[in-house]
């Protein structure tokens, strides 16, 4: 079974930086696509960042290059988001996926296995 756990969210203020950690269990994780989305209130999830496991490819969203990274690390099943210069618009929950084999697009659409989400709250 495909588990997927957030962590790292909270309340900061503009211009902080928060680290989100997604650990995963239950598939090869080196042969999958791990996704970051987010959803504000009243919007559509969005795909913020994307990451190919077994190759390191990765994808950012417009809004956030330049400010956020996503890396993983294979020994431990884990992805990571660092989020640097956090603006209020940044405040959604964020959710981790799964999917294999990996998706052509960083959309929700594309990714079946999901976490709980963790809330990230950037106060200006």
């Amino acid at each position: 079974e495909v588990q997927l756990v957030e962590s790292g969210g909270g309340l900061v203020q503009a211009g902080g930086s928060l680290r989100l950690s997604c650990a995963t269990s239950g598939f090869t994780f080196d042969d999958y696509a791990i996704g970051w989305f987010r959803q504000a209130p009243g919007k559509e999830r969005e795909g913020v960042s994307c990451i190919g496991t077994s190759d390191g490819s990765t994808f950012y969203a417009d809004s956030v290059k330049g400010r956020f990274t996503i890396s993983s690390d294979n020994h431990k099943n884990t992805v990571y988001l660092q989020m640097n210069s956090l603006k209020s618009e940044d405040t959604a929950i964020y959710y981790c996926a799964a999917e294999w084999p990996r998706p052509n697009e960083c959309s929700r659409f594309y990714f079946g296995s999901w976490g709980q989400g963790t809330q990230v709250t950037v106060s200006s």
